[in-house]
C-alpha cells in the first residue's frame, strides 16, 4: 500500500507495523511528530503510548518494557537524545532489545531546533559510561524511515542489543510516497530471558541487570563483549556504492547530505570526471569493507556532513588507508551541489587542503 507521508509519521507508523506496542518519550523538535502520531494510534492498536515528565524516564521506561520482551521504543533529537545516553548504555550491559530514534538537529548543548547532523559522535562512538557499541541505521528517505525501523526492530532482538534510528530533521519533516509493509504480530513471551514474573512455576522471579554481575564468570566476561561486538561488525556492515569502480574522488555522505551529493556526481559525470560516492547506511558498523574496495583506486575522499567541524571525516580516514581525505561541513544548510563540485574541482587542482 502506497501513501504519501512525512519522515516522522512513516517511522512512528513503521514502527506499529514492525510489532511495537511500547512506546515512552517526550516532544522536541524536530522529531515531535513521532509522539503526536503514535499517542492517537498506538493505543488504537493494541499499544501503550506514554509522553513522560523528561527523556530521562523515557528511556528508563523503554528499559522496562525491553525486559518483558516487549517491542519498545523513544525518540528524541539533540540534547533530548544525550539525556538518553546512560539508559542506553544500561540497556547494552543488560542486552536488552529496543530502538531508539534521533531525529537530529544543528548544533551545539542546546543547539538550536534547525535540522543538521550533529550527533554522529553521540550515536557510533557510544555516549554513555563504559565500552560498547550499537547498531546504527542513517535513513536517507522517507521510505528508508519505513524500512530501517523496521530492520531495526529485527536487528535488535536478533543480537540482544539497543539500535538507534540516526535520521536528521530534514528527512523527518519532508513528505514522500512510501510503500508500507503488512503489519506483523509480537509475541513477548516467546523468549527465555525476559522478566516473567512470580508464581507457582518460578517462586522467585527472575533479576534483570548487567550481565557480567550474574551471568559470567570474571575471566568470561571480556571475551563475551569482544566477540559479540565482533561478530556484529562481522554482519551488519551495509552501504551504497554510486559510479565508484572507476572513481578517481569518492565523495562519502549520510543521510539528506547524500541527496545531494547523488546530484552532484551525476553533474560531474557528465563533466567527464570520475566521481562517484560512498553511502553509509549502518554508521556502526562503518562499512569499512566498502572502502578496502575502493582504496586501490581512488586518488581522494570528500566528506559532505550537514554539521560544524565534520564528525564521520575521523571513520573515513580511519578506513581510507594512504587515501588523503577531505572535508566539507556544510554547517546549518544542506550542502549545496555546486559548492560540493566546487571542492571537488578544487582538490583536482591541488588548491584543496587535506584534513587527514
Amino acid at each position: 500500500m502506497k501513501r504519501l507521508m512525512k519522515g516522522n509519521n512513516a517511522l512512528a507508523e513503521a514502527a506499529i507495523l514492525a510489532g511495537c506496542r511500547f512506546f515512552a518519550g517526550y516532544p522536541i523538535t524536530p522529531q515531535t511528530e513521532i509522539l503526536e502520531y503514535l499517542a492517537k494510534n498506538l493505543p488504537e492498536r493494541g499499544g501503550h503510548f506514554i509522553q513522560t515528565e523528561s527523556e530521562l524516564a523515557g528511556v528508563n521506561m523503554v528499559l522496562g518494557a525491553a525486559a518483558t520482551g516487549y517491542r519498545a521504543m523513544t525518540s528524541s533529537a539533540g540534547p533530548g537524545f544525550s539525556l538518553k545516553q546512560e539508559g542506553i548504555s544500561y540497556m547494552c550491559s543488560m542486552e536488552l532489545p529496543a530502538v531508539i530514534v534521533d531525529v537530529m538537529r544543528y548544533g551545539i548543548g542546546l543547539g538550536s531546533i534547525m535540522l543538521g547532523q550533529g550527533d554522529y559522535f553521540q550515536a557510533v562512538k557510544g555516549g554513555g559510561h563504559g565500552g560498547y557499541k550499537v547498531p546504527v541505521y542513517a535513513p536517507a528517505s522517507v521510505q528508508e524511515n519505513v524500512d530501517f525501523t523496521i530492520r531495526a526492530f529485527d536487528t535488535a532482538e536478533a543480537y540482544r542489543t539497543p539500535v538507534l534510528i540516526l535520521s536528521d530533521g530534514a528527512i523527518g519533516q519532508m513528505a514522500e510516497s512510501v510503500e508500507l509493509p503488512e503489519g506483523r504480530e509480537h509475541d513477548p513471551d516467546q523468549y527465555d530471558w525476559t522478566l516473567k514474573g512470580r508464581d507457582a512455576a518460578h517462586p522467585t522471579g527472575r533479576k534483570m541487570t548487567d550481565r557480567i554481575y550474574y551471568d559470567f564468570k570474571f575471566h568470561e566476561y571480556d571475551p563475551h563483549i569482544r566477540e559479540r561486538y565482533a561478530k556484529m561488525e562481522k554482519e551488519l556492515q551495509m552501504w551504497e556504492e554510486v559510479e565508484t569502480e572507476d572513481a578517481k574522488i569518492i565523495l562519502v555522505s549520510y543521510g539528506i547530505s547524500s541527496r545531494v551529493c547523488r546530484e552532484a556526481v551525476k553533474t560531474a559525470r557528465k563533466k567527464g570526471w570520475k566521481v562517484g560516492m560512498i553511502r553509509p547506511i549502518t554508521l556502526w558498523p562503518f562499512p569499512k569493507k566498502a572502502f578496502a574496495k575502493t582504496n586501490s583506486h581512488a586518488e581522494a575522499y570528500l566528506t559532505v556532513e550537514m554539521n560544524a567541524c565534520g564528525q564521520m571525516v575521523e571513520d573515513v580516514a580511519l578506513y581510507g588507508r594512504g587515501v588523503p581525505i577531505y572535508s566539507y561541513p556544510s554547517g546549518r544548510s544542506i550542502a549545496d551541489p555546486e559548492a560540493i563540485l566546487q571542492k571537488i574541482e578544487s582538490i583536482m587542482n591541488g588548491e584543496e587542503k587535506e584534513v587527514f
